[in-house]
C-alpha cells in the first residue's frame, strides 16, 4: 500500500503533488482521502516516518548526521536538526549521546 511505499522510499521526493500523482488523484483530493484514512496529513506522515527512521539510524549506527539526513529524505543535516529540535527539543547529536548513555547505564 502507499503508506508502506512511503516508508520504503523516504529519501525520494514525497511531496503531496508527487504522492497524489502516484495514486492518480488531484493533490487536494489525495490529501483529503489520505487524512480521512490515516488520521494525519500526508506531509505529517512523511515527516514522522523520516524522523522515526532517523532516530533508529542514530541509535543503531555510527553514520554521520549528513548521511542520515540524506538517507531519510531531510536533504541535509540542518533540516534534520530543525525537525529534531522542533519535535524532540534535542539536536540529532544530543539524541544519539543520550540514547547511548542511557543504554550504558
Amino acid at each position: 500500500d502507499l503508506q508502506s511505499w512511503i516508508l520504503e522510499n523516504l529519501a525520494d521526493d514525497l511531496s503531496v503533488d508527487r504522492l497524489a500523482e502516484r495514486v492518480a488523484m488531484s493533490p487536494r483530493n489525495f490529501t483529503r482521502v489520505f487524512t480521512r484514512e490515516t488520521g494525519i496529513s500526508p506531509a505529517k506522515f512523511v515527516e514522522e516516518g523520516r524522523l522515526h527512521t532517523a532516530r533508529q539510524r542514530l541509535e543503531q549506527s555510527a553514520e554521520g548526521i549528513e548521511q542520515i539526513a540524506l538517507a531519510t529524505g531531510f536533504g541535509n543535516g540542518l533540516n534534520l536538526r530543525r525537525v529534531f529540535e522542533r519535535k524532540l527539543q534535542l539536536t540529532p547529536s544530543e539524541y544519539r549521546e543520550r540514547f547511548h548513555a542511557r543504554n550504558l547505564a
